[in-house]
């Protein structure tokens, strides 16, 4: 039996053609298998997705309320602690003259140039001077001008707090002590 010699190689190719194609068949479909369980994952996390952004709405949507709330809440309790009665009758008995409501001069240190340049700041009332601290104060002085150099408005948010609080005795006391507000 003599076979040629190119007949031998065709066979081994032709095998080897067959086996290639079966081979690739075979993995061709576990691809398929790969490209659907892909993309039921893909499905699950755009699902999933979807669910977290409708949580994170809901959970904003509540935090928006609350902040409303609680502003509500804080405003209305601002409205209620904000303006203590002003009795001018107190003030005028401790100090034997008329005191006008809010009106800084009162404050031992501060006089009619001081008081307007404060007001010009913002600050308009003994509230406002009393959560004033030494340093906005002494900054606001400062930005007058030499002229406003010599003041120390170290006591003025005390002095200003006693004022709102209508503790014009403690005030009256004080004062009398002061020079000049230091």
């Amino acid at each position: 039996m003599n076979i040629p010699c190119y007949l031998i190689p065709a066979l081994v190719g032709l095998i080897s053609g067959i086996l290639g194609y079966l081979i690739g068949k075979a993995s061709g479909n576990n691809d398929e298998d790969k490209n659907t369980t892909l993309q039921a994952e893909l499905n699950a996390c755009q699902s999933n997705t979807q669910k977290l952004k409708t949580k994170i709405t809901n959970l904003e949507a509540e935090l928006n309320k609350l902040h409303a709330d609680s502003t509500a809440k804080i405003q209305s309790f601002a409205a209620t602690t904000t303006s203590l009665p002003f009795d001018s009758n107190l003030a005028f008995t401790i100090f034997g003259k008329k005191i006008i409501e809010d009106d800084l001069k009162i404050i031992e240190g501060i006089g009619p140039k001081i008081e307007e340049l404060f007001q010009q700041n913002g600050i308009k009332t003994w509230k406002l001077l009393s959560e004033t601290s030494v340093d906005k104060c002494q900054s606001i002085l400062d930005s007058g001008g030499e002229r406003f150099v010599v003041h120390s408005p170290s006591t003025w948010p005390k002095q200003a707090e006693m004022a709102y609080l209508g503790k014009w005795k403690e005030l009256k006391e004080w004062q009398d002590n002061l020079k000049g507000g230091k």
